[in-house]
C-alpha cells in the first residue's frame, strides 16, 4: 500500500494491496480444508476476512495514509469487528500449544498488549513514524490489527466454553474495562485544540477521526459486551440445570 495523493478523489481510490489480499486468500483456502467448522463459524470467519477486504482494498484503504478519519475507520474495523468476528469463527477443535500462542492470548498479557497498541498507535511519535513510513503501515501496523485483537478476544467470546482461560463474568468486565483506553484516546484527540500530527491532517479530519474513535469505541463495545452478557446468562442456566439434575440423581438414589 502507497501513499496517494490528494488530486485523486477518495471514491475513485482502491488499491489491489497483493501483499495483503494474498495471504487472506491463502488463510481462507487453509479454513475451508483443514478447519471442521459450522456454518456459523464459517460465516463469522469469512466475514472477519471480509471485514479486512473492506478497509484495505476500498477508498478507505487506498487513502488511508492521507485522511485521519479513514485510517480511524480502519483501525477501528480490524481492532473491534475483525478480530471479534475471526474469534467466533474459530472452530472449538482449535487447541493450539505453542508457548507464544499461550502466553500471548493469557488474559493479562492479551489485555495489556491490545490496550497498548490501541493507544500506542495514536500517540504523535509512533504515528507519525507509521505515516511516514508506508511499509511500517503496511508490514507492522496492519498485521497488529489483526493479531493482537485476535489473543485479546480469543479467551472473551464464546467459542462453545471450551478451553476458556477466564470465567463469563470477569470477560464481561474485561470489555468493559477496555473501553476506558478505547474511549479516551478517541476523546483526547478529539477535543486537542491542535495538530497532534505535525499538520499531517486538518484539525477537522483530526477530530472526525477522534470521534469516530470516541463514539464509534463505545457503540461497537456495547454490542460484544452484550454478546458476552447472553452468553454468560447462557452459562449460568447450563450450571443451573446441571445442578438441578445432580440433585435429582441424589434423591433418586436414595429412593426419595
Amino acid at each position: 500500500m502507497e501513499m496517494h495523493h490528494h488530486e485523486v478523489s477518495v471514491l475513485g481510490s482502491w488499491q489491489l494491496a497483493p501483499e495483503i489480499l494474498i495471504p487472506l486468500i491463502a488463510i481462507a483456502y487453509i479454513y475451508l480444508k483443514y478447519a471442521h467448522s459450522t456454518l456459523r463459524q464459517t460465516i463469522f470467519f469469512f466475514s472477519g476476512l471480509m471485514s479486512i477486504i473492506a478497509v484495505v482494498n476500498t477508498p478507505i484503504g487506498a487513502r488511508a495514509m492521507d485522511y485521519f478519519s479513514l485510517h480511524m475507520i480502519q483501525h477501528i474495523t480490524m481492532m473491534m469487528v475483525t478480530g471479534p468476528l475471526l474469534v467466533l469463527g474459530t472452530p472449538a477443535s482449535f487447541k493450539p500449544s505453542g508457548a507464544i500462542f499461550r502466553v500471548m492470548t493469557q488474559p493479562a498479557v492479551s489485555w495489556l498488549s491490545y490496550a497498548a497498541l490501541m493507544i500506542g498507535v495514536h500517540l504523535p511519535g509512533p504515528h507519525n513514524f507509521i505515516m511516514e513510513n508506508p511499509w511500517a503501515h503496511t508490514y507492522l501496523e496492519v498485521p497488529l490489527y489483526i493479531a493482537l485483537p485476535y489473543f485479546f478476544y480469543f479467551n472473551l467470546l464464546d467459542r462453545n466454553l471450551i478451553n476458556r482461560r477466564v470465567s463469563p463474568a470477569i470477560a464481561v468486565i474485561s470489555l468493559f474495562l477496555m473501553m476506558v483506553p478505547e474511549t479516551l484516546t478517541g476523546f483526547f484527540i478529539y477535543v486537542s485544540r491542535g495538530s497532534l500530527y505535525n499538520d499531517m491532517y486538518t484539525l477537522d479530519d483530526q477530530r472526525r477521526g477522534g470521534s469516530f474513535m470516541w463514539s464509534g469505541a463505545m457503540i461497537i463495545d456495547t454490542i460484544w459486551m452484550s454478546f458476552a452478557v447472553y452468553h454468560w446468562i447462557k452459562s449460568e442456566e447450563r450450571k443451573s440445570v446441571e445442578v438441578d439434575a445432580e440433585i435429582a440423581a441424589e434423591r433418586a438414589a436414595n429412593g426419595g
